[in-house]
């Protein structure tokens, strides 16, 4: 599941990049602080993905720290996305597949 699950952190990061949606510089320090649900007072969605979601899941990973129990991101990213054609759909459903394996397996050392 670990496994699976670097797969698709690495699947997502390709397809942000290619789509030109990947941040070569990082948010001001205080960027990454919000306490608003997907940091919307201060990042893009795009931003939170890659400067909060991905670094968090990879250390978890990295670390053999339990996983997430549940994961809930696919609403937020159709939100998102969902006009922007097939694009955006190859976003959600990376993210879908994330949702889905967290939440299928509940999280746990796995």
């Amino acid at each position: 599941m670990r496994d699976q699950l670097s797969l698709l952190l690495q699947r997502l990061e390709t397809e942000l990049r290619a789509q030109r949606r990947w941040d070569e510089l990082p948010p001001p320090p205080g960027a990454l602080c919000s306490t608003e649900p997907f940091s919307v007072d201060i990042l893009t969605f795009d931003q939170w993905l890659q400067w909060i979601l991905l670094p968090k899941l990879h250390e978890l990973l990295i670390r053999q720290l339990p996983l997430p129990p549940d994961c809930a991101i696919r609403p937020m990213a159709e939100e998102v996305y969902g006009a922007d054609g097939p694009a955006g759909a190859r976003i959600v459903s990376i993210i879908g597949e994330i949702d889905a394996l967290l939440t299928g397996h509940h999280g746990g050392l796995n």
